[in-house]
């Protein structure tokens, strides 16, 4: 897979729900990323399968999203654009990767993420 699916998230309203539903129903353990705010946490690095997290979304923005990893965001976000799809989020930069989240032609949230060396 030339750009392999390195993420995935799950927003929503109530975050503590969200996480006991899926902690009971894939037994799921989370952790609070370092610096975070209460309303984000990632599944716990213990655990096998691409990495993942829950966290809160804006009212009414709730979503289920995969990332992929692109060697260039800004190439990946034009291209996604050429394509039909649109930006839904610009590009976040963090100390360890930036990512930014376009729309498909039909809407789907798709994440894009590039990991810095």
């Amino acid at each position: 897979m030339a750009y392999p699916i390195t993420w995935f998230e799950i927003r929503g309203d109530d975050t503590a729900k969200l996480r006991g539903f899926y902690g009971e129903l894939f037994g799921w353990q989370f952790d609070a990323p370092p610096g975070q705010a209460e309303d984000y946490a990632q599944v716990s690095a213990t655990q096998s399968g691409i990495g993942g997290g829950v966290g809160k979304a804006k009212e009414g923005a709730g979503w289920v999203t995969v990332y992929a990893s692109v060697p260039d965001l800004q190439a990946a976000i034009a291209q996604a654009v050429r394509l039909g799809g649109k930006l839904l989020r610009p590009i976040v930069e963090l100390s360890e990767l930036s990512f930014a989240v376009v729309a498909d032609p039909e809407g789907h949230a798709v994440g894009l993420m590039n990991r810095k060396a």
